[in-house]
């Protein structure tokens, strides 16, 4: 037992410790707090610096935006002013109802709130010379003062006209009192801007020839303080004072100013910018409104966080120095009382249910076996050496190596003293007691463990009726045989087996006939294959076969063709009853690598299901040129994408518009809604790609659902009519119409969302209503009595169209489309237009035409009392107005 004592022994001895020296932690503490204070003053001079400079930054960025807002604005109302110039360039007899007109629908108030008037003023000859006087003014309502105003009369005004008569740009006035302010000292806060009118012809170039060409000036003018406040942000809320003048004579004229009354700093910042525009120079002076008071800046320091920083280090490093000894005198007493534990501790691994086991590295004999290990592998331990106890010659060798580090968690069989072996979770390491390297072993024996873990596995990968293998299982063999594949392998076959009438024998004699039916036909079909072919139930009465090393198509068709024989020539015999069972087997011939193991599946199935379409009990290989197959699997595949299609926001509603007849505009717009699929490109596809997959798979009325539900959902954001929308027509499938539940279902949605039931209307093909006439007949009156309207689509497509249509509960009847394309060149389609108009006016239905293509088809189904019309030539079919958000 020495090893075992050295194994749980420690030595801790050491002197005790002297007591703290407080004066050195002092010390200590006062270098740290000096340091500390020394860096966070450092710190605050950078901060502050740098904080000056990102100011400065901010509001340089803050003053280039307003001057460049400021100039865009002027160019703004420049454009206006070439608009309106334009008008006079393209006739010289332009009326003042056209200016007017002019300014009406340009509307340029909603663009320059402090717009006074934009007005024209001719030039006119008097005795004493030129005059232009202002003779047309929009709006005239606040400028009637204006309108007989001699330009000569406001000199600043007068200067700028004459200043653009002779360069033909674009001139701003300085700042003056408009006629429109009242009062005889107001502020001088009136500009404006100006263009020349010269006579038709092409640009005059000298000056001379403009001062003869001029046929008038067109203004617009402002009120200066509000038109440079429009253009820019609130500088108080930027934190800026932001002061205009122009500067243009030596006096200089003020323009606007942020805070009227309030002194510039005369020292700190200041951003100054000279704007020049229309003859005039803009002088924008810039500063921030306040001064940082040293308080301020004081509190966004990090110095007193510095400071306090430096207290809390001082603290520190003085609680460090006093503990460090403290904590060895600690530590001495805390050694004595380990040493008292080490009996305690001897006594508890004895007691470990683990396998304790100590041996030497040379040789590996064992110098120390806990009781456990002693109970697990016999009393003789001490005898024997620790690479022995393992079965595993690799691990044995690799302990018997005289530089072995031992080994990881492993599981790993060992034997008792008997020789009996048993499964146990090792772990070996290499460790140094008294001098010498020693490995010690942990082990738990996991015996139990590993049977269960066992039979777990065994479940998880076979299906507990039939032993086979289960589908998860038969997947993971399949994508090795897929991984395994390349040019030249063997090939192999996947075989996809669906018993026939299965079904029958479940419903006459339970389903324990079934489950044993399935267990005997695994048991026959497991005959018929190779040792390394795969069998599995992949659920139900499905069974899935990997067959590998076929030679050749003709061997793999061998194959199947032999187990279909074996099925369909066995006899079940359950409770003096027999019964023959058939299968349907799809075939597909492994033998191109890179194919994924979903499209393998999906290719026997495919194949599968074409072996029971051409009539069950046989075999069918699948083919990319079976045009039949492929088909199938398209469907199969939309059918798929169908029923999550919903759910991933592809299907989506666009609406053609109804016109009423005669051709009118105005009214409450109707429309019908029309489903597409939005594919992963962003295509949308039509119905008719992927409605015969929905019919087929039953997925019409979840389909139709959606459709009607998210319609009502968002009824006025369908059509930017909103609110004011008429009827919107909704096309239901057979399917839905023989759900019992579904009207009701579509009353309470109306009634959930709001929606008048009178601005509905349901449509129903003329073939599904004969389908089931009496179905179709008490879906309708249940609509009805709600409020909906009901319309019959395709109508005259059947064959016995107006033997039943007085008996349908109807309100709208739409003529098939291809009566309307045809009925301008076919007499008979003209003639059944005909009818089914003065048929459906009789009975009091309103009357609907599809596929007009023309102005002529219009015309004449105008001329033969058709209600309504739609056709791609009339509306091409838009987006729903919410699904363009």
């Amino acid at each position: 037992m020495k090893d075992a004592e050295e194994l749980v022994s420690m030595t801790a001895d050491g002197p005790p410790v002297s007591s703290p020296r407080r004066l050195t932690a002092y010390l200590w503490s006062l270098l740290a707090l000096l340091l500390g204070l020394a860096i966070a003053l450092t710190v605050h001079h950078q901060q502050q610096r740098q904080q000056e400079v990102e100011r400065n930054f901010v509001r340089d960025e803050l003053a280039n935006k307003a001057c460049a807002a400021l100039q865009a604005k002027l160019h703004l109302a420049e454009s206006l002013l070439r608009a309106a110039q334009t008008l006079f360039l393209a006739s010289d007899e332009v009326t003042q109802t056209e200016f007017n007109t002019f300014y009406v629908n340009l509307r340029p108030r909603d663009q320059f709130p402090s717009l006074l008037a934009l007005a024209y003023a001719p030039r006119e000859t008097h005795p004493d010379g030129e005059h232009y006087v202002t003779r047309w003014v929009e709006p005239l309502r606040g400028n009637e003062a204006v309108v007989g105003l001699d330009v000569r009369a406001q000199p600043r005004n007068f200067h700028s006209l004459l200043a653009s008569r002779d360069s033909d740009r674009a001139t701003l006035s300085a700042p003056f009192r408009s006629v429109q302010q009242p009062g005889a000292d107001g502020a001088s806060d009136g500009i404006t801007l100006r263009l020349p009118i010269f006579s038709t012809g092409t640009p005059p170039q000298t000056v001379e020839e403009r001062r003869t060409r001029v046929r008038g000036s067109i203004a617009v003018s402002f009120r200066v303080s509000g038109l440079i406040d429009s253009a820019l942000p609130e500088p108080r809320s930027l934190g800026l004072h932001l002061r205009i003048n122009d500067i243009t004579e030596r006096t200089a004229l003020p323009l606007f100013d942020s805070n009227p009354g309030l002194a510039m700093p005369v020292s700190g910042y200041r951003y100054e910018r000279k704007l020049t525009y229309g003859g005039r120079v803009w002088d924008i002076v810039v500063q921030p409104l306040r001064v940082d008071s040293a308080m301020s800046e004081w509190s966004r320091s990090t110095f007193p966080a510095g400071v306090l920083a430096s207290v809390l280090l001082a603290l520190l490093v003085y609680s460090i120095v006093g503990t460090r000894q403290r904590a060895l005198e600690l530590g001495w007493r805390m050694s004595r009382r380990y040493r008292e534990s080490e009996e305690r501790f001897r006594a508890l691994n004895e007691l470990l249910p683990a396998l304790v086991l100590l041996a030497e590295v040379d040789g590996g004999r064992i110098t120390y076996a806990n009781q456990a290990a002693r109970d697990r592998l016999g009393e003789k331990l001490g005898q024997r050496e620790l690479p022995g106890l393992f079965h595993d010659p690799v691990l044995r060798t690799q302990l018997e190596d005289p530089d072995t580090r031992g080994c990881s968690r492993v599981d790993a069989q060992l034997r008792d003293g008997e020789g009996a072996r048993f499964w146990a979770s090792v772990a070996i390491s290499r460790i140094t007691l008294g001098g010498h390297d020693k490995l010690l072993m942990v082990a738990s024996d996991i015996s139990e463990q590993r049977k269960l873990t066992e039979l777990l596995g065994h479940q998880a990968s076979h299906d507990a009726l039939t032993e086979l293998y289960n589908r998860r299982e038969f997947e993971h063999r399949l994508h090795g045989t897929l991984t395994d594949a390349h040019v030249g392998a063997p090939l192999a076959v996947l075989l996809y087996l669906d018993l026939d009438q299965f079904k029958l024998i479940n419903d006459t004699s339970g389903h324990l006939a079934g489950d044993q039916l399935l267990a005997q036909l695994a048991i026959v079909m497991r005959k018929q294959l190779g040792g390394a072919d795969v069998l599995a139930r992949l659920g139900g009465d499905e069974f899935g076969a990997l067959v590998t090393g076929v030679a050749d198509r003709a061997a793999a068709e061998q194959v199947a063709e032999r187990l279909r024989r074996c099925i369909d020539g066995y006899v079940f015999i359950w409770e003096q009853r027999s019964y023959t069972i058939s299968a349907s087997i799809g075939g597909v011939m492994i033998d191109r690598p890179g194919i994924l193991v979903k499209d393998l599946l999906a290719q026997a199935d495919t194949a599968c299901y074409m072996a029971k379409e051409l009539g069950r009990n046989r075999v069918h290989f699948y083919s990319e040129r079976d045009d039949e197959t492929v088909r199938r699997e398209s469907e199969m595949e939309w059918a798929n994408r169908l029923r999550w299609a919903a759910d991933e926001h592809r299907l989506v509603l666009v609406y053609q518009e109804l016109w009423p007849l005669p051709l009118t505009t105005g009214g409450e717009p109707e429309i019908e809604l029309l489903l597409r699929f939005r594919d992963e490109s962003g295509q949308l596809v039509v119905p008719g790609v992927f409605m015969p997959a929905a019919e087929r798979y039953g997925l019409m009325p979840l389909v139709d659902r959606w459709v009607i539900e998210t319609a009502l959902v968002n009824f006025n954001r369908l059509h930017p009519a909103g609110a004011r929308l008429g009827r919107v027509a909704i096309n239901l499938s057979g399917a839905s119409i023989e759900d019992e539940s579904l009207a009701d279902l579509i009353i309470e949605w109306l009634q959930r969302y709001r929606v008048e039931p009178s601005r509905v209307c349901f449509e129903v093909t003329e073939t599904v209503a004969v389908r089931n006439l009496s179905q179709v007949v008490r879906f309708m009156e249940r609509l009805r009595s709600a409020g909906c309207r009901i319309g019959l689509d395709d109508f005259g497509a059947g064959m016995s169209s107006f033997t039943y249509l007085k008996n349908l509960p109807l309100d709208i009847i739409k003529i098939d489309g291809s009566f309307v394309r045809d009925m301008l060149t076919d007499p008979v389609s003209h003639l059944m237009v005909r009818a089914v108009t003065d048929i459906g006016h009789r009975l009091g239905l309103e009357v609907v035409a599809e596929w007009v293509t023309d102005a002529e088809t219009v015309q004449a189904l105008t001329a033969l009392g058709v209600n309504r019309v739609q056709g791609f030539s009339l509306h091409h079919p838009e987006l729903a107005l919410f699904q363009r958000e």
